[in-house]
């Protein structure tokens, strides 16, 4: 058993794997993508989110007090009349985790039929930075059928041991020019292509994501390079491809960032064709 933090349990998702599902996120993530729409994620330890909109600037918020929940935080999480004010980021422990999240099993079983008829996804933030607890985690969800939803940028022996554990992969592909991935993430992609290796080596099935910002990686050489990449094991993947968020800077006001928009009014051509031609199987979400 280890503690981790989470910073969030969506239920009923069906975008994030087969069937009916719940998604749980880490908190933390190695990668600062200029277009992510969840920079609650960024932090591993839990931070105070302010919700601006609704805010009277009564001053309450600069009250001390002395709620021991509220220590550290440099305000009271409890004084907003509004209740703008709230803690992003739950330390759990693997055990107590995994029964919360098998009590959806039944929702599972009555979600469509299919061959799978649901499970539970764990994403982030980035899973594999807190590796003891994703590692314990997918071991106590067993039977529950598992996703692991990654960058991809962690430890070599931790991911492997993370997709033996997992039915299903989920990899992003953001960008494959090592430098331009660390212009636009903050990191280069040589981890993550190293682990994409390790992927492709397994016996899994696995879906790539490929997220499409227009003026970044909206080209058909992007995507040309991807099929390349995959076209040898084009019977075990799926690729996915998620147009992008215009919403995608609505919360960052509230951690305390600044969202810039990094792309232009570039091509929002998707070129699914250039991955079809590879015998890839592609669909647009």
């Amino acid at each position: 058993m280890s503690h981790g933090v989470i910073f969030d349990i969506k239920e009923m998702s069906v975008h994030d794997g087969p069937g009916m599902r719940v998604t749980v996120f880490f908190k933390g993530c190695p990668l600062r993508c200029m277009w992510c729409h969840n920079p609650e994620g960024f932090l591993s330890a839990p931070q105070v989110m302010f919700s601006h909109q609704g805010c009277k600037s009564c001053g309450k918020c600069e009250w001390q007090c002395s709620h021991p929940e509220c220590e550290g935080f440099g305000v009271c999480t409890k004084i907003c009349p509004n209740g703008l004010i709230r803690v992003v980021g739950e330390t759990v422990n693997s055990v107590e985790l995994a029964t919360r999240l098998k009590k959806y099993a039944p929702a599972f079983d009555f979600s469509g039929g299919a061959a799978i008829s649901g499970g539970v996804t764990i994403s982030g933030g980035e899973p594999l930075m807190q590796p003891d607890f994703l590692l314990d985690l997918l071991n106590e969800l067993k039977p529950v059928h598992t996703v692991l939803e990654t960058s991809g940028h962690g430890d070599t022996n931790v991911f492997r041991q993370a997709v033996e554990l997992s039915e299903l992969v989920f990899f992003d592909i953001k960008l494959l020019d090592p430098e331009k991935h660390r212009i636009y993430t903050g990191v280069d992609n040589r981890l993550i292509l190293r682990n994409l290796d390790a992927l492709k080596s397994s016996s899994k099935h696995f879906t790539i994501r490929m997220p499409i910002i227009p003026g970044v990686n909206a080209t058909q050489e992007h995507f040309a390079k991807a099929g390349e990449l995959l076209r040898d094991v084009k019977d075990r993947v799926n690729i996915e491809i998620l147009p992008y968020n215009p919403l995608a800077g609505a919360k960052y006001a509230s951690v305390g960032l600044e969202f810039r928009p990094i792309y232009t009014e570039g091509s929002t051509e998707f070129y699914a064709d250039v991955l079809e031609s590879e015998g890839l199987a592609v669909r647009i979400l």
